[in-house]
């Protein structure tokens, strides 16, 4: 749930946006703050937070744009600058080290393997994976938008970009514990 709930601004963000671009920064903008505020209520560390925190400084720029000049080209492209944006950040934290999903991945892993290196590798894993499916994102939408192809295609490319990388996520941390259980119990029978 930790990663589809970091995802809600944009969704509403997207949908408002569909109407007036002005409204969909500030709809993500004002959701974005007050999952960040209840989440910190709740005790939630600031390293399970990136994603969110992220969001919110890219809807206060994307709002201030919007309401500076409601007629600027960006407006076309700004769901390409969305996947832009989350692609930086996942970049972003892999390149400082820190990969956005390792604080999420905290708070459903118990304290003793945060710094074990399997666990940290995992989650550069992760996280590459979410940020090449941010890129395909933008890719894909910057393509659809200078070919004018249908909507339905970009769709498609949200979705692959997105379910592609959750689905990993699911999986990829269970299929590694396993390989390091079999390679345990080897070792314990030899």
């Amino acid at each position: 749930m930790g990663y589809v709930r970091g995802f809600i601004p944009w969704i509403a963000s997207g949908v408002v946006s569909g109407f007036d671009w002005r409204w969909g920064a500030v709809a993500g903008l004002v959701i974005g703050l007050l999952l960040l505020v209840q989440d910190r209520r709740r005790g939630v560390a600031p390293d399970a937070l990136v994603l969110e925190a992220s969001s919110v400084v890219y809807f206060v720029v994307i709002g201030a744009i919007a309401f500076a000049s409601p007629d600027s080209p960006l407006e076309r492209w700004n769901g390409v600058l969305s996947f832009v944006w989350l692609a930086g950040t996942a970049w972003g934290s892999l390149a400082v080290k820190r990969p956005f999903t390792l604080g999420i991945a905290r708070r459903q892993t118990p304290e003793e393997y945060w710094d074990l290196p399997g666990f940290v590798a995992v989650n550069n894993v992760i996280t590459a994976v979410w940020a090449a499916g941010f890129t395909f994102i933008v890719v894909a939408l910057a393509v659809c938008e200078a070919a004018g192809a249908p909507e339905w295609l970009a769709w498609t490319a949200r979705v692959s970009g997105l379910v592609a990388p959750a689905v990993f996520t699911r999986i990829y941390p269970a299929r590694v514990q396993a390989r390091m259980e079999a390679a345990a119990a080897t070792d314990a029978d030899a």
